[in-house]
């Protein structure tokens, strides 16, 4: 199978630029003639009736999706099989280090500031034992590779930085990182349309798919929706959700679409004329009446 997919955060409702990259996501799959998934990404921030809302404010976009929700809470097992066979392999290592300590650490040259630069990459099995009596251990990867490349088709050739990243956290929840990457192989998932904010997290991510014998994903990193401010649009800019814009008498579908420069009353009916070359590379500013306050 050959899909694309959108994966939210059942932490809140959506908010128009959220929606907007739902939208593109599904252009983009439908386009290229893959199947549409929908994973929601429930391993951490969870409001209770997030989801629903999420769902029902994309079928109200006037999206579909095949098959039904994945949801990351139920495949626990299968990210525990990852790290398995990653520890089976020797790319893993237990960590201690709070992010204080991460924060406050040198960094190597060639990575970014906050970059994990190894502490408890070497400690011996002693020291290992005093530190598990102080806290409980993170699991990271022991990554072979300093940078990455992968290819956009926005962006082009991107190669960012692979560190030590975790796999799973201290309080045993696995790590986006590795989450997405494991569920991405599982479903097919061989394009992945979703906020430039994560153009950083690709290189990772794509590293950590070939170490577990899958292909990364085609990445297409469409740009951010903006506050007045040129901020990223938050629900404390005012109306910004589906429901808000409705009842503000916005056309939710029509002022997502005149952003993207394209025209239709439907998804289906942009469809006919999408053009991923014709699509702004800006972000989009949001305008008032939406990120006025209340």
């Amino acid at each position: 199978m050959s899909a694309g997919r959108y994966a939210p955060s059942p932490s809140g409702d959506l908010h128009v630029g959220n929606l907007r990259t739902a939208l593109l996501a599904w252009l983009w799959a439908r386009h290229s003639g893959r199947e549409f998934l929908i994973r929601v990404e429930d391993l951490d921030r969870v409001r209770a009736g997030a989801e629903q809302r999420q769902l029902d404010d994309l079928r109200a976009l006037g999206l579909d999706w095949d098959g039904p929700p994945v949801r990351q809470s139920e495949r626990l097992g299968l990210y525990d099989a990852a790290i398995a066979r990653l520890q089976d392999e020797d790319r893993v290592y237990e960590c201690f280090c709070t992010r204080r300590e991460i924060l406050e650490a040198p960094t190597a040259p060639h990575h970014p500031p906050g970059a994990y630069p190894g502490t408890c990459r070497d400690l011996t099995e002693a020291q290992r034992a005093e530190r598990r009596t102080e806290r409980p251990a993170a699991l990271r990867l022991r990554s072979e590779a300093a940078t990455f490349r992968v290819e956009d088709e926005i962006h082009g050739t991107y190669e960012g930085a692979v560190d030590d990243f975790v796999l799973r956290r201290g309080d045993g929840v696995p790590a986006y990182n590795l989450a997405v990457v494991v569920d991405d192989a599982d479903q097919g998932v061989d394009q992945v349309v979703r906020g430039d904010d994560l153009l950083a997290s690709a290189p990772r991510q794509a590293y950590l798919a070939t170490l577990l014998g899958a292909s990364p994903p085609t990445y297409v990193h469409v740009p951010l929706a903006l506050n007045a401010s040129g901020q990223r649009l938050a629900k404390r800019d005012g109306a910004v959700t589906f429901t808000e814009l409705r009842e503000a008498g916005v056309d939710v579908f029509a002022l997502i679409v005149e952003s993207l420069g394209l025209t239709g009353a439907s998804p289906g009916g942009l469809l006919k004329s999408f053009d991923p070359a014709q699509l702004p590379t800006q972000p989009w500013v949001v305008e008032p009446p939406v990120s006025s306050g209340r």
